[in-house]
């Protein structure tokens, strides 16, 4: 994965060709992604920035836009959970999908190279030329299942 320093250089250019000021605020959306494992929702980003440093003065509003910006630029990926809004993640990863429980919200991720190769089979049967591809499995996970036996 990117380092850490060439990563806040790119988001500072980024900003700057957007026209938006690098701000203390806007870092921490960024570190607190890179330095983190998992999906985040905005308000669990706003949360942990918070919870980590209880004086910056930082608005939701901001983690909203920041995130949009880091979107924009692939910094970022998202998965919509349509109107429960979406979660985000390092988009610097190496490749993989998920499965999505439609219960608890939990995100597995996973690789698997017979899909992988599948997909670009299926992409060559139709003379398309694949640039990329994001694959969500929905359904129940073990732990949900179990619950509601």
């Amino acid at each position: 994965m990117t380092s850490y320093p060439t990563l806040l250089e790119t988001f500072k250019q980024l900003l700057k060709g957007s026209g938006f000021k690098f701000t203390k605020q806007r870092e921490l959306v960024l570190k607190v992604l890179y330095e983190n494992e998992g999906h985040f929702t905005p308000e669990d980003l706003y949360n942990l920035i918070k919870s980590k440093h209880p004086d910056i003065n930082l608005g939701i509003a901001t983690v909203y836009r920041t995130l949009t910006l880091l979107e924009e630029s692939g910094i970022v990926n998202s998965i919509s959970f349509g109107s429960k809004g979406k979660k985000y993640e390092m988009g610097l990863k190496e490749h993989h999908d998920h499965l999505i429980c439609i219960e608890c919200g939990r995100l597995i991720e996973f690789q698997d190279e017979t899909i992988e190769k599948l997909q670009e089979e299926i992409a060559q049967k139709f003379n398309f030329k694949m640039t990329d591809h994001i694959m969500n499995i929905t359904g129940i996970c073990e732990a949900c299942q179990t619950a509601s036996k």
